[in-house]
């Protein structure tokens, strides 16, 4: 029933995958005519996008340890009950732990947890009862994630998971090109990656590629966008090997067209992903990837068809994959067609939030 109140709660300060996922769903939600409301933690990004939209958005304060406290429960709970929520969607463990209870209390019908992490569940007491008692339903972005919420089995009901892939609006992508953050030099070939500066993204693997490439004699410019507290180190990684002039630091992007547009390859160095929305985008913008062969990323990417898949940690087969990529534009061309049409089979987002609209019916 359309008449339905949909709550996405998420948390994380931070803009990323699962926080543009939220934005997007709750717009898709509205679209559809669901009321729809949007609950965050204070100075969020997530927060300062959705209020400018028009959706309800309201600020709490949630950490780790908020299951302690009562009164945070009882707060999120009488929110929850106002606005006759029937289904809340989860995004951190940390949410579950307590808006999750929250809406426990207030009778909430559909308690969702969408994860986006491809890491196993901790195997502990308060994860059973939640999973088991609490959640209605889990949301994995990817097969590679709901394998490893199945690494414990006794921690919930396989038919609990329910694999709903991340998605675009194929025709809001436009692969034609236009205003660019970064102009090239003649005969430079741009590389490109995008995601906060932490160890999971593995930066300091593409410094290391950057020195390979340096030594192999190659034309090129490295454009690493993104903020985090790994910045100093990997630009000090980037002094030591010798590669300033190559890579470029640029910061957090707001117009993701305009980078992607920029670059000729991009590069994924990523230890783990949950299922990398970034990479949906930059395939249906028709660019080639070379990327780790870990986690979802077969899922996402063909391997030898919209991108190469490399073996972790083997750089110096990523550096080898990416020159080929460098000094082949038609095979770049190849892969980023390709990719677009693999984009619109696979990740349409329309297609895939209806199996979300029927999960909460």
């Amino acid at each position: 029933m359309k008449n339905k109140t949909v709550c996405f709660f998420n948390s994380n300060k931070v803009w990323g995958g699962g926080e543009k996922w939220h934005y997007d769903t709750a717009l898709f939600f509205r679209k559809e005519g669901y009321k729809v409301l949007v609950a965050t933690n204070k100075k969020s990004e997530l927060f300062e996008r959705i209020k400018k939209t028009g959706i309800s958005a309201y600020q709490i304060k949630i950490g780790n340890l908020s299951l302690l406290n009562i009164f945070k429960i009882i707060k999120i709970s009488r929110l929850l009950k106002t606005n006759n929520v029937d289904c809340i969607i989860l995004n951190l463990p940390s949410d579950v732990k307590s808006a999750g209870i929250a809406a426990k209390i207030a009778r909430v019908k559909k308690i969702i947890y969408r994860r986006g992490l491809a890491v196993p569940v901790r195997n502990t007491f308060i994860n059973r009862f939640l999973f088991r008692k609490i959640i209605t339903t889990i949301i994995a972005n990817s097969k590679e994630i709901k394998r490893t919420i199945l690494h414990y089995p006794e921690l919930v009901p396989e038919d609990k998971i329910c694999v709903i892939y991340n998605g675009i609006e194929p025709k809001n992508y436009n692969p034609v090109p236009g205003k660019k953050i970064y102009t090239k030099r003649s005969n430079e070939i741009v590389l490109g990656n995008v995601g906060r500066l932490v160890e999971q993204k593995g930066q300091k693997y593409l410094i290391e590629i950057a020195r390979m490439l340096k030594e192999a004699g190659t034309n090129f410019k490295m454009l690493i966008a993104g903020n985090g507290k790994l910045e100093s180190v990997l630009k000090q990684l980037a002094d030591r090997l010798e590669v300033n002039e190559h890579v470029q630091f640029i910061g957090f992007v707001k117009d993701i067209k305009t980078f992607i547009d920029s670059i000729d390859v991009f590069l994924l160095s990523s230890l783990h992903e949950g299922s990398a929305n970034i990479l949906i985008e930059v395939m249906a913008y028709q660019k080639p990837i070379v990327a780790f062969n870990i986690s979802s990323n077969p899922e996402i990417i063909e391997n030898g068809k919209t991108g190469f898949l490399v073996n972790f940690p083997d750089i110096k087969d990523f550096t080898e994959k990416t020159i080929f990529l460098m000094r082949n534009e038609k095979r770049r061309e190849q892969f980023g067609k390709a990719g677009r049409i693999r984009v619109k089979n696979l990740f349409d987002q329309n297609r895939n939030l209806q199996e979300l609209l029927e999960l909460i019916k």
